[in-house]
C-alpha cells in the first residue's frame, strides 16, 4: 500500500515544491485553508483550519498519515510587528492543535515540523544547532514555540518528531512580499511596460544565508527518512549573500533600463544585519548538500515572475 503523506499548508511557497519532489508512489493529503492550485492526481485536497481543533482532529483521521510536513504557518518577519496576535495563534496554537490530535489519536506519523533560523541570537558567525537562541521579532517568537512544542511533543508524549530550522529560501513562485521575489515581479512589471522604470527597495546591507527552495525540500525528504526523531536541524547553504549583491545579480537579468530607490516603508523595525547557517549536522545525517546555484535561482525566479506578468496581463 502506497504512503500517506500529509502536508500543511500544502498550496504554499514550499508546499507546492515539496508535492512535486515527492515521488510518483504515494499519497498525498494537501491541508489549506483554500483548496489548491495544483492539479496533481497524487494529491487530496482538504480545506482544514488548523486553528479549528475539532477540524484538525476530524480532517487527521480520515487522512491517517505515515508522514506529516508541517508547513503551515504565518511566515513573514515583517509583517509580524503589525500582527503579532495572529503570527503567535498560527504558528503556535495550530501546530499544538495537530500535534495533539496525533497524540490523542496515538498516530505512528513521523512529524517534520518547519521551524525557522530566526530563534537564534544575532550572530556573525555561522549558527550551527547549539548556538544560543535569542528572538528579536514577533515572528521568531512564535517559531521558538513552535519548535518548543515538537520538541516536548517527542519528550513527553513519544511522538516521532524532527524540527527543521530553515534559512532563508526562494525561488520561483515566492510571494512578493519577499524581497528577492519583490525584485524579480518588480523586474518583470517594469519589462511588461506596466510599471514606471523605478525598483522600490528596503535594506541592501543585510546578508541571508539563500536556499533554492527545491533543495530546501529535498532536505525535509531527506529527514523524514534519516532524521534522528527529537532532534533539530538547520537547512542552509553555509553562505550569506548581500540583499544588495541579489538586487544587482537580478538587474543585471533586465531586458531594459531600470533606477533603483529606497522605500522607507521596506525598512524593518528590527533587520538582523547577519544570518548564516551551518548545515553540518543535515548534512552528516542525510547526506544532503545544496545543489542548485543562487545564479540559477535568481535567473529562475526572474523567469517565473516574467511568465507570471505574461498571464495576468492577457487576462486584463
Amino acid at each position: 500500500m502506497a504512503r500517506t503523506i500529509l502536508i500543511t499548508g500544502a498550496s504554499g511557497f514550499a508546499g507546492g515544491h515539496l508535492i512535486e519532489a515527492l515521488p510518483a508512489d504515494v499519497r498525498i493529503v494537501g491541508w489549506d485553508r483554500s483548496l489548491g492550485a495544483t492539479q496533481d492526481p497524487r494529491v487530496t485536497w482538504r480545506c482544514v483550519d488548523l486553528l479549528d481543533p475539532r477540524a484538525v482532529g476530524e480532517a487527521l483521521a480520515e487522512a491517517a498519515p505515515d508522514e506529516i510536513y508541517h508547513l503551515a504557518g504565518a511566515a513573514h518577519v515583517g509583517q509580524s510587528f503589525g500582527a503579532a496576535e495572529m503570527t503567535l495563534a498560527t504558528n503556535v496554537r495550530g501546530t499544538h492543535y495537530l500535534l495533539d490530535a496525533v497524540r490523542q489519536q496515538r498516530l505512528a506519523s513521523r512529524i517534520l515540523v518547519t521551524g525557522s533560523a530566526m530563534v537564534y541570537r544575532p550572530s556573525t558567525e555561522a549558527l550551527d544547532e547549539r548556538s544560543p537562541i535569542g528572538t528579536v521579532n514577533p515572528y521568531a517568537l512564535s517559531k521558538l514555540a513552535q519548535e518548543q512544542l515538537a520538541l516536548r511533543a517527542h519528550d513527553e508524549d513519544g511522538l516521532d518528531t524532527v524540527v527543521v530550522r530553515a534559512f532563508n529560501h526562494i525561488g520561483p513562485r515566492q510571494h512578493p512580499s519577499f524581497f528577492a521575489s519583490s525584485f524579480a515581479r518588480q523586474i518583470a512589471e517594469i519589462e511588461a511596460g506596466i510599471k514606471a522604470p523605478l525598483m522600490r527597495v528596503g535594506n541592501l546591507e543585510a546578508r541571508r544565508d539563500l536556499t533554492d527552495v527545491r533543495d530546501t525540500v529535498r532536505a525535509y525528504i531527506a529527514l523524514m527518512a534519516h532524521g534522528h526523531s527529537g532532534a533539530v536541524y538547520n537547512v542552509c547553504t553555509g553562505v550569506a549573500g548581500r540583499v544588495g549583491d541579489i538586487l544587482d545579480t537580478l538587474h543585471a537579468l533586465a531586458r531594459v533600463p531600470i533606477d533603483i530607490g529606497t522605500d522607507p516603508a521596506l525598512l524593518r523595525p528590527s533587520d538582523t544585519p547577519v544570518v548564516l547557517g551551518s548545515h553540518e549536522r543535515l548534512t552528516r545525517d542525510t547526506g544532503w548538500r545544496p545543489t542548485i546555484g543562487l545564479d540559477t535561482t535568481l535567473r529562475d525566479l526572474l523567469d517565473a515572475w516574467r511568465a507570471t506578468v505574461r498571464a495576468e496581463h492577457r487576462q486584463a
